[in-house]
């Protein structure tokens, strides 16, 4: 099923949309003219997860180092902070807890969501 979402250059990079769908709602981002869509409802204890910031993470490499990474594609939710990464929905803590994502495409001027 395919669910118009906006016109293209409505979104733009850094902006969000939660749309209401038949499953739910679901919240779509663009980051730097990608776009991303996921369930706004977090796993943990049901939050608007949408509705929380987008920035990036630390990665460990050697002892005492992290590098700062994934800047934009990571969604805290705002009750926890529990983060979730756009491109799969894992979170960084558990691979195996995760969030649903959808496929979103810019296709004839609009941006389109899959509701596969």
């Amino acid at each position: 099923m395919r669910y118009i979402v906006a016109r293209s250059g409505e979104l733009a990079p850094g902006q969000r949309r939660i749309v209401r769908t038949p499953r739910g709602e679901i919240g779509v981002f663009n980051v730097n003219g990608r776009y991303f869509a996921v369930r706004n409802i977090c796993p943990h204890a049901g939050a608007p997860l949408c509705l929380g910031t987008l920035t990036g993470t630390r990665f460990a490499s050697r002892p005492y180092e992290y590098i700062y990474d994934r800047e934009g594609m990571v969604l805290r939710c705002p009750w926890h902070g529990w983060e979730f990464d756009l491109e799969t929905g894992r979170t960084f803590f558990d691979p195996q807890v995760r969030v649903k994502t959808y496929r979103v495409a810019e296709e004839d001027g609009q941006v389109v969501l899959y509701l596969e």
